[in-house]
């Protein structure tokens, strides 16, 4: 899957809001708010639930990464998310 399609299929999912339950919440984060080197996907069945989740870290910027970004496609189409939420930004993890 082309990376900009990924892009768009996972902003067409956020843009939705919340359709109800299962929820796959995106979160990219980095040593700075300008390179993301890590996304947490945290998958929660229903209202309630312990959340699951799956974590890819890159040495480059992981929003850029076709791979990546076509599992997190595939992760959406196969937890069956009705919703899906995406942090804002780049989580500032400090490290370098």
């Amino acid at each position: 899957m082309q990376l900009e399609k990924s892009k768009k299929r996972i902003a067409k999912k956020v843009k939705m809001g919340f359709q109800g339950y299962p929820t796959l919440g995106i979160t990219y984060s980095g040593p700075n708010d300008g390179l993301a080197t890590e996304v947490v996907l945290e998958f929660v069945s229903e209202e309630g639930a312990e959340p699951q989740t799956e974590k890819f870290t890159t040495e480059s910027d992981i929003r850029e990464n076709e791979a990546i970004q076509s599992a997190i496609v595939k992760t959406m189409e196969r937890s069956g998310a009705r919703s899906v939420t995406l942090r804002e930004g780049v989580v500032s993890t400090g490290k370098t």
